[in-house]
């Protein structure tokens, strides 16, 4: 009679039985805490390198790059005057590119959003200019104009299942006609410099306090901000940020804003545009990342069957994206009219729709969708701005600027794919 041996598990000895009880499973890096000091930065910045993950540091190097090489060809660039005309001439096409960093979320893209932009302007001019009626109005009505117009190709894209890219192609060709129409054989219609739509980029508040304030608030609002997420992080017993690191980046961010409120005090004072653009950048921020709505944007950005079956609308989200860059181009559109200080025939032409998408792909949002914050509007903005100004500087001809510009936006797309490929290897896409 033969015995059927059972063989149990037998545990291997333990050789070093501090070390097993110090060791931890692998996480997420995104969830590991920074060491303290210097070290803690050194060895962060090198994690990140490995794992493509860089942020913003790319574009605020190569900005730090093109003041040096402007600034050493001509040393106009970095004066007061030079600096505040970029400010001010960068927030139409910065408004426009906070659209388009809500469609490029979804992995989309929205090509109308020039053409978007100069119908706003014509319709404010007709309506205020032409027919008399209240300029706030004519505003009102060429903003939602705007919405409503995003929110069609969103229709046609979202439940008819077109293309974006067919869709929004047709509409920059089809809105194009319809602002040629509206500005009639005139073709060019004038604004009041001092109304509503001129004085966005024409007034500023030259009290000097103006400009410390709003310098002193932002950086209180990012300090508080910070030092409290950090204690509701704590609490809930999720890695943090060590007070140290909060306290340097206020700092950081001390010196670049009262080093900009000084700035625009040299010149005539803090611009109304660069306040209200960076009020949108402040509310759009908090939407996509402190909002249901934002976390499901992004969520489609990643995968669109997985948000549908999380229960996600996902043609109302999508329509309602298209709608935001609809009513951001006519934003834009206002403000490029403002700088003008009319509506005409070229509005929304050119390389308007290039820069537009340049800006927001330049600042870091990925066009591969998920990844992209609406600061990088302002970011990917300033650089395509002041390589504008400093070329115009040189006196370099048009052709060469646009082959600059191409380049640079080259050069972010490839950087882009390679920074996807690295995450993907890292396993973190």
């Amino acid at each position: 009679m033969s015995t059927e041996k059972t063989s149990t598990p037998v545990e291997a000895p333990v050789v070093n039985p501090d070390a097993a009880h110090d060791a931890v499973t692998a996480v997420d890096p995104r969830l590991l805490v920074r060491e303290q000091g210097l070290k803690g930065y050194v060895s962060e910045f090198r994690r990140k390198m490995h794992a493509g993950d860089l942020g913003s540091i790319p574009v605020v190097l190569g900005l730090v790059i093109i003041a040096i090489i402007f600034q050493s060809l001509n040393s106009a660039f970095l004066s007061a005057e030079n600096l505040n005309n970029i400010a001010v001439t960068m927030v139409g096409t910065g408004m426009m590119a906070v659209g388009i960093i809500f469609v490029l979320l979804l992995g989309e893209i929205d090509l109308s959003v020039g053409s978007v932009s100069g119908v706003a302007g014509a319709i404010v001019a007709v309506m205020s200019v032409t027919h008399g009626m209240n300029e706030w109005l004519a505003v009102l009505v060429a903003l939602v104009g705007g919405a409503a117009i995003g929110a069609l190709h969103g229709f046609f894209f979202a439940r008819i299942g077109a293309p974006a890219f067919a869709v929004t192609l047709a509409g920059l060709l089809f809105w194009l006609g319809f602002m040629l129409q509206l500005l009639g054989d005139a073709g060019t219609i004038n604004l009041d410099s001092e109304g509503v739509v001129g004085s966005l980029t024409t007034y500023y508040f030259s009290d000097i306090a103006a400009a410390y304030g709003l310098a002193a608030v932002a950086v209180a609002v990012f300090f508080l901000t910070s030092f409290f997420d950090n204690r509701r992080r704590e609490a809930a017993g999720v890695p943090s940020r060590p007070l140290s690191d909060i306290v340097l980046r206020t700092v950081l961010l001390a010196i670049v804003a009262f080093a900009a409120a000084a700035m625009f005090n040299q010149y005539k004072g803090l611009p109304l545009a660069l306040v209200l653009f960076l009020a949108v950048l402040v509310i759009t921020d908090f939407v996509l990342r402190r909002t249901g709505y934002g976390r499901k944007i992004f969520a489609l950005g990643g995968s669109v069957e997985a948000s549908r079956r999380a229960g996600i609308n996902v043609t109302a989200v999508r329509i309602s994206v298209f709608a935001l860059a609809g009513f951001f181009a006519a934003v834009g559109g206002l403000f490029w009219a403002s700088k003008i200080a009319a509506a005409n025939q070229s509005a929304g032409t050119g390389d308007l729709l290039m820069n537009v998408i340049a800006a927001a792909v330049i600042g870091g949002t990925s066009l591969f969708g998920g990844r992209g914050r609406t600061w990088n509007a302002l970011l990917g903005v300033m650089v395509i701005v002041s390589i504008q100004y400093g070329l115009a500087l040189e006196g370099i001809a048009t052709p060469v600027v646009y082959m600059i510009t191409g380049g640079v936006l080259l050069a972010t797309v490839v950087i882009d794919s390679i920074t996807r490929k690295t995450q993907k290897t890292a396993g973190r896409a």
